[in-house]
């Protein structure tokens, strides 16, 4: 009777606990594309007052073509009737000659103006193109973001599969990882097992890169004394030796009692170099 009594409020709190994570992820997905929406807004916004205003100078540099097209036309018609003029006195020509002077300065002007204008023009295009271009970035790594696996999902995946020496997969899901979700804490340990796999593959450089960012970027993770010690042993792989002994003795210095102080110590025992730098080297 007891049993019978619990029975129903236990089924219905373990329900509540399966649909609270999908409750939280439909939850997310939701907020992402309101963002997304809200970018799609925008842009159109953007769009309609930059064509209001592309029309604008459209019609100003046609304005100013038409002038310049009329005042060209006036100054062929001067030309023509000064040749014609050049048997009349001193006078007549003289004046002429100001007025066509005075229409190529005119002309010069809005040639001027004219360019300025096209500059003006051809600026608003490059930097409507700038935003578009940005915004169409922003909404695509949204909508990428959406689609998502979970974080723990997404990580709990690419560490199986390289457990299961699945490299290849593991690699893409790693990857995944650090460019979906870059300012975590897991997102080390997916550049140091990143490292691993170009490691064992004899990709030292890719390797000792893939450690550097485990150093720089995550200097307080669980991953860091590995990841020095195989940036050591990467160097010294690219034949780099001094530089790998420089990374090796630093990762003693550090971590003097670690495993990977161990293996640092071993390592450079073979290679004939003392633990600590003496004077001179």
């Amino acid at each position: 009777m007891t049993l019978r009594r619990f029975a129903l409020p236990l089924a219905l709190l373990s329900a509540l606990c399966l649909a609270a994570p999908a409750w939280g992820v439909n939850k997310e997905m939701i907020e992402l594309q309101t963002q997304v929406q809200q970018l799609q807004q925008q842009m159109t916004s953007m769009q309609r007052s930059f064509d209001e205003r592309m029309g604008v100078m459209k019609n100003l540099v046609e304005q100013n073509t038409d002038t310049v097209n009329k005042v060209a036309n006036a100054l062929t018609s001067l030309q023509t009737a000064l040749q014609k003029q050049q048997g009349d006195s001193s006078a007549h020509v003289d004046q002429l000659s100001g007025q066509l002077q005075s229409l190529n300065d005119t002309l010069d002007e809005l040639k001027a103006r004219l360019a300025k204008v096209s500059k003006q023009l051809e600026d608003m295009q490059a930097q409507q193109q700038s935003v578009q271009a940005n915004q169409a970035a922003d909404i695509a790594k949204q909508q990428a973001q959406a689609s998502a696996p979970p974080p723990d999902v997404l990580y709990n995946n690419a560490l199986r599969d390289y457990n299961g020496a699945k490299n290849d997969l593991a690699i893409q899901e790693f990857s995944d990882y650090v460019k979906f979700y870059p300012n975590t804490d897991l997102a080390g340990n997916c550049y140091f097992y990143l490292g691993e796999i170009q490691f064992r593959q004899g990709n030292y450089q890719q390797a000792e890169q893939s450690y550097d960012q485990v150093l720089q970027n995550f200097p307080t993770g669980t991953k860091v004394a590995s990841a020095q010690l195989k940036k050591g042993f990467s160097l010294i792989e690219l034949g780099k030796q001094d530089d790998g002994v420089q990374e090796l003795r630093h990762l003693i210095q550090r971590y003097p009692k670690s495993p990977e102080a161990l293996q640092a110590r071993e390592r450079l025992r073979k290679l004939g170099v003392a633990s600590n730098a003496r004077p001179g080297e």
